[in-house]
């Protein structure tokens, strides 16, 4: 009974502790305007992750307004038929220390895909820096949430 008793107590301990760690993290959740207004990205938690979808940008339809464009310069032929709209292009961010690392970023402009880091400098503004190898060599910039 009580090895029963104490190994619920520390489930519950586990849950909570990991709870509270996730809400911090999820300050980031909602949807972002990007430095020059060109994209709107949802960003989203799936289990202790963090990613991002685009919702609109003003390279993601054709010349008629209406046809969402393709990801055509991804690198794997087999996704290069997939919608712009919609595309996860932040991925795996982990939340830490009130930070966000380890993730990626997947321009469909050009088909490459950066190291990422973000963290959010208020409730309205973060902070991200894409980045290839080391983070000395990247380009920060600075989101602001949509109301």
């Amino acid at each position: 009974m009580k090895k029963t008793f104490f190994s619920f107590v520390t489930l519950m301990l586990i849950f909570f502790s990991s709870s509270a760690q996730n809400t911090e993290g999820d300050k980031v959740i909602g949807v972002w305007l990007s430095e020059k207004k060109d994209a709107r990205i949802e960003i989203f938690r799936t289990d202790n992750k963090y990613y991002g979808k685009l919702l609109w940008g003003n390279e993601m339809y054709a010349a008629d307004g209406k046809t969402p464009l393709k990801d055509s310069q991804n690198p794997d032929a087999s996704l290069r038929g997939r919608s712009r709209l919609n595309l996860v292009i932040i991925s795996g961010l982990i939340y830490g220390d009130g930070e966000y690392t380890d993730g990626k970023l997947y321009d469909a402009r050009n088909g490459h895909t950066y190291s990422l880091k973000m963290k959010l400098k208020s409730d309205d503004k973060l902070e991200m820096r894409g980045y290839m190898g080391v983070s000395l060599f990247g380009q920060t910039v600075n989101w602001t949430r949509v109301k």
